[in-house]
Formats: structure tokens, sequence, C-alpha cells
């Protein structure tokens, strides 16, 4: 009997485009989603845009947009870059919505009747200059444990310490550099202590008919949690904010951690609406349907945790599963601006590379463990290459020519003995195939099909048809050994499906016999028609990834390409004096003291920092000098700091009776410091947050 099936991923935060480590995800999903319609399961997969949270706020506030205008823009951005990546959603929707409104409510307010939401007075930072209260995130500081400055309010960077925002040592808003003020303020709490047996049922699979809820390891670090105490949930977030109000609460609005997820029910019900689906068929607590969640492994404690126990709470079904993918580093590093790797997924798709390589590539990786997967640029290349032109079209391109040109385009009868044996050798490998696509284990897929192209094209490469053609007497076997082959191409059609849908797609139409489900691609081609072979795929131009890596250098702030040696130097004065000079290759010549005190050095407290439209260069940054007043300056130091926006609040040191510079941009009011070898190479000197604007350098 079929199964019913709800399911969703992590949703995209509204504030800004898509890169490839989203993708990692979001690409399992919908490969795992396609495969369980091809076993004839019904499943509706739809997500949404996350977009509500301060962040948002304040990116519209910067972008001079409303927040409702703002979102809207990278919604359409978003479903764009899904398209085109052939994601086959049911419904994308946005948590902006009077569905989310209701559902929200709804389960805040049966939370609320049932016991489990309380109210208490918190200490919270608070901004005096812009007037609100701030998230940990846009609070910074001198970490507690290791004394690393520019430290955000809720972990160290440097060495992994966690801790409350209270706990940093001169801490500054984001937002505006101000110090801020601890003030009071009643917050709304969800009791997540009082489900502890629930989530140990849970977890035991007391809920889901015995079948595990997410992978051995997730679950045991869910555990770790659980053994160590819940505690109670902060559901609230004080205007100003954007997001839903809570009912009979003025000025207090729903954290977006509690109506993101409902967003996923949203989307459903307003996909149930349009469709005269039934949305308690599947969120009932008594449903007998599924809901699986794609998430990345960095959220996992919400989803294991506040998830399940906030659904029950409110009288809803709990999840079935959650899948949990790892992180996506690139050439074996983190994803880097200055490298060109931080690859934004429309630039993927705008330098012309086939997205169905990456869906590829992604499958050969990913299983049932939320394992970190590395795109090696070079061996994705490789990859795609050998295995889906090198190995599978090749099958077809090969053949196919001589089935239209001798047989007119109708393939044999029968196999031989022989090539029966093969067929039933081949069924044997792919008769895992659904279940293993059920468990998640995509790469043990992909190797079954290396392994099955391997023993079809070393059958080809025995029999050799294109020895065969020349002979007449030769040509009923040479029907055969193509018309197998063929027969063998659709079958890893049908395997390939779910991970490459467009190119499957045209190879159906080619063959002329489309692959409903996985038992459909077992049937053999006997005595059927097929029509001209066009070439499926391309092999990766390597020209392509470099343009895909200068595209991103060049749209998140890149180094530029060194001048070349045979070009005339250029004149002192050619160069603005705020652009990082190049580092020397001696020892500077001495000077004395007073050389030394004609530097008036100053400490500057970075009010706004920003990218300059029309230079890949520079940033313009503002800086409150203190009694000097506020100062611009354009500094060269693009290719170091490509979100500029993250400098705001920091101390920097500059030069305070540099002659200002009248640039195109503007005028230039000094110099700020830095070291290093330039290019990405440049560190801002700091000054410790004590230090006041304005205060000179001795």
């Amino acid at each position: 009997m079929p199964r019913r099936l709800l399911v969703t991923h992590a949703l995209p935060y509204a504030n800004g485009p898509l890169h490839l480590g989203h993708m990692l995800g979001y690409i399992q999903t919908d490969i795992w989603v396609r495969a369980q319609r091809m076993m004839g399961n019904e499943v509706y997969f739809v997500a949404a845009d996350d977009a509500h949270g301060t962040p948002i706020m304040l990116a519209a506030e910067k972008a001079g947009m409303s927040p409702e205008a703002f979102i809207d823009g990278i919604r359409a951005g978003h479903e764009a870059d899904f398209a085109g990546f052939h994601f086959s959603y049911d419904n994308y929707y946005t948590t902006h919505s009077e569905e989310n409104r209701e559902l929200a409510e709804q389960i805040y307010t049966r939370l609320r009747d049932g016991g489990y939401i309380a109210k208490r007075d918190i200490q919270q930072l608070f901004d005096p200059e812009k007037q609100m209260f701030l998230p940990d995130r846009y609070i910074k500081g001198t970490c507690p444990n290791c004394g690393t400055p520019d430290q955000y309010g809720d972990n160290c960077e440097n060495c992994g310490a966690t801790y409350a925002p209270t706990d940093l040592l001169n801490p500054y808003s984001v937002v505006s550099g101000a110090t801020p003020v601890l003030r009071d303020s009643e917050h709304y709490f969800f009791a997540l202590s009082k489900f502890e047996s629930l989530l140990r049922n849970w977890f035991a699979g007391g809920l889901t008919d015995g079948k595990p809820v997410a992978n051995p390891g997730v679950v045991a670090k869910l555990k770790e949690w659980l053994d160590g105490g819940l505690k109670d949930w902060d559901i609230s977030r004080d205007a100003p904010y954007f997001g839903f109000p809570i009912p009979d609460a003025p000025g207090k609005f729903f954290y977006v951690w509690l109506d993101a997820p409902v967003g996923y029910l949203a989307s459903f019900k307003n996909l149930c609406d349009r469709t005269g689906l039934k949305f308690d068929d599947f969120l009932s607590a008594d449903s007998h349907t599924e809901m699986h969640h794609f998430i990345g492994k960095d959220i996992i404690n919400f989803h294991g945790l506040f998830w399940p126990a906030m659904l029950h709470g409110a009288q809803f079904r709990t999840p079935t599963a959650l899948h949990v993918n790892g992180y996506l580093t690139v050439n074996g590093a983190k994803m880097s601006k200055s490298r060109g790797t931080f690859i934004q997924a429309r630039t993927y798709l705008d330098v012309g590379l086939n997205p169905e390589f990456l869906r590829y590539y992604f499958a050969t990786m990913l299983n049932d463990a939320p394992v970190d997967v590395d795109l090696d640029l070079k061996a994705f290349e490789e990859r795609v290459n050998s295995h889906l032109i090198g190995k599978w079209v090749n099958i077809a391109s090969r053949t196919a020519g001589f089935v239209q040109k001798f047989f007119n385009g109708r393939l044999a009868a029968s196999f031989s003995e022989e090539q029966n044996e093969l067929w039933r050798a081949l069924l044997s490998h792919y008769d895992d195939v659904p279940k293993l696509y059920e468990s998640g284990e995509f790469a043990e897929v992909m190797r079954k099909f290396v392994l099955m192209a391997d023993l079809v094209n070393g059958h080809i490469a025995i029999k050799a048809p294109w020895t065969m053609a020349k002979d007449e007497a030769q040509r009923e076997e040479l029907h055969q050994v193509c018309s197998f082959s063929l027969s063998a191409f659709r079958l890893l059609g049908g395997l390939l499906k779910p991970v490459l849908p467009a190119t499957v797609e045209a190879a159906e139409k080619f063959l002329a016999a489309p692959i409903a489900d996985f038992d459909a691609a077992c049937a053999t081609l006997h005595n059927h028609t097929i029509h001209t072979f066009e070439p499926l795929l391309s092999r990766i131009d390597p020209k392509l990834i470099e343009a895909m890596i200068e595209a991103s250098k060049e749209s998140l702030g890149s180094t530029p390409e060194p001048a070349s040696t045979t070009k005339k130097p250029a004149k002192k004065d050619s160069k603005p004096m705020t652009e990082a000079a190049p580092i020397a290759t001696q020892e500077a010549a001495t000077i004395n003291i007073d050389d030394f005190a004609k530097l008036d050095l100053r400490v500057g407290r970075v009010l706004a920092c920003e990218f300059v439209e029309g230079s890949d260069k520079l940033l313009r940054f503002e800086l409150d000098a203190g009694p000097l007043g506020k100062r611009q300056i354009f500094s060269g130091i693009r290719a170091a700091y490509g979100e500029p926006e993250k400098l705001v609040g920091r101390n920097v040191v500059f030069i305070a009776n540099l002659a200002p510079r009248k640039m195109r941009f503007g005028l230039s009011e000094g110099m700020v410091l830095s070291a290093g070898d330039g290019g990405s190479d440049l560190f801002l000197l700091d000054a410790d947050q004590g230090a006041k604007p304005g205060a000179t350098v001795r």
C-alpha cells in the first residue's frame, strides 16, 4: 500500500542569496522525494522562505525598503535558483503569511492553555542609540574565556566557548557601535523541561512504530542534551521586531524560531487550501501519514528537542524522522570569499554549468550519516566526465547509431543467452536501489551505477559493434548487442532519474519509453522503436569552473589579478593613498622620533562600512573620531573583508592628519591601518574596546 509523506527541508533565511553550502541539504531532499515518488508513494514536498527576525528588519532598513518588499525580492531569487536546479516542490511559500500567523497563534494558544507557557523577567542587553534589545549575534565583545576580541554574544570562534552575551567583556552593539546597557524585559518561555519523557519515548521509536527517528549518531547527540537537563525555551522578542505579535501581549513578538518551523505546516496548509487535500490527515495527533524533515547538523537540537515537544504540546503529530546532512567544504577547506570558493547557486548556473552535475556529485558523497562533503572541483570535473558521459551516455552514443542505420530504429526481439545472463546480473545490483534511496544511502546507489555501467561497457568493448557493422554476416549479433546495450542504458536511467531528472527525461524521449517508476526501468525494450540519438550531456569545460571561481571573487570582493610585469610601473601618485600598499621586500629607511611624531594616529570606531559601487577594491568607512567628529575614509581592503557590515562597531587605527584626497567616490579623510601582504592577506589593526573614539595612539 502506498505511503503518504509530507517532506520539508530547512527553510532558507530571507536575507540573501543561496550558496552551494545551502544546496547540499536541499538537493539531498529533492533526490529523496523523487525516489519516493518512483517507489509509488504519495509525497508532498513543501518549503518556504524563513522571512522574520531582527536581521531581516535591519537589512531592509539599510536597503531603504519595507521588510515585506525586501523579503519578496529575496524569495523571487530563491525560487529562481531552485527552479534552475530542477527542484520538484509541490509548494514553495513564505513564513510571512496568514496561514503561518494563524497556525503560530493556534499553537501558542494551545500551549498556553495547556500550561506550557511561562512568563518571567530577564535582563537583556539594550542598544540605547537604536532603542532596541539586541539579539546575541548583534552584540560583540571580548571572549570571557580566552580574551579574544570581537567575538559574538553567544560563542567564541577562537576557543569555542559558549556563554551569555552579558558575560562578554567590553561589549558593543554591532548595529550602532554603542555600549549596550542591561534592561529588564518580560519574556515568554515554552516549558520544554516538561517534555523529557515524551522525547525519550520519541527517540526510542515509541511514536514511530519502532522506526528510528534519526541516524544513531544524531540520536546519541540529542540524548546528551537531554541528559544534561532541558531548559525552557525563550519564544518572545520585544519591539521593534519583524514578525507576528503574540496575542494579548502588546509589544511582544514570536521569536523567529517559533514561527519558522510552523512555516512547514503553513506551506502545506496553503497547498491543501488550493488542492482540496485535508490538512488534518497529515498533522493530527493520530495521523497515520509520515512527516520527514531534512536539516543541517547545526539545527538538530531545535528540530530534535523543541520542535517535537512543541508539536505534541499543541496536539499535533510529531515528526516521523529527521534526515541530517553535514557541512560543505570546497577544495578541502571552508568556503572562502578570497579564493572564490564561496560560490552562490546563481553564479554556478550563470556560468553555464549543468545543475544536474552538482546533483550527481553530491549524490556520490551522501549517506545516512551527517557527514561533511567536500566539493573538490577537480574531482567534480573528473567524476562527472568519467561517470555520466564516459560511462552512461557513452553506452547510447556507441550503439544507437547502428540501430538507426541498419534496423530503422527498431530493437531486436530478444537477447542472446550471454546477454540474458548479464541482464540478470544487472537486475541483481538494481534490486537494492529503492531500499538504498529510502535509507539515504545515495553514495551506494551511485557506486552500483558505476559498477553496472562498467559491466555494460565491458560487454560493448568485447563485442566491438563498430567492427561487427563492417560484416553483414554479423548483423544479427550486432542487433542484439546494441539492443541489449540500450535496454541497459534505460535501466541505468531509472537508477539515475531522482538525481538527473531533466537528462533522464531527454533519454526517455530518445528511447520513446517513459520510466514511470523503478520497476518500469526493468523492462526490456524488445521489438521497440527508438528515435534518433542526440547528445544528452557535454563534458565539463574546465574554463567554466575557472569562470565560476573568478565570478565568485568579483561578486564577493576579490583580489584583482596582479599587473603584468611587462607593463610600465605606475606613477607614484597614480594609486589612491587609501589603498593598501604592497609589503616592502626590505627594511624601510630609518626615521627619527620627530618623523614619527608627524603622524597623528587615532582610534576610530566604525559606524558604517560598505562596498563602494564602481570599485572592486574599496570599502567606505564612516568613523567616529571623538573630538575630531566623523571621518569618511576609503580603504582598498575589500578583498580581505567581503562582509563589511561585520566591521561595524570595531575600533580601528587611522592616520588623522593625512591630507584629504578627493576621489570620484567622495572625499577620503585619512587612512585606516592594516597589516599583511596585500590583497586578501590584510588584517585591520585593532584597539581594545576600552579605547575611546578619537584617542591618540602613542
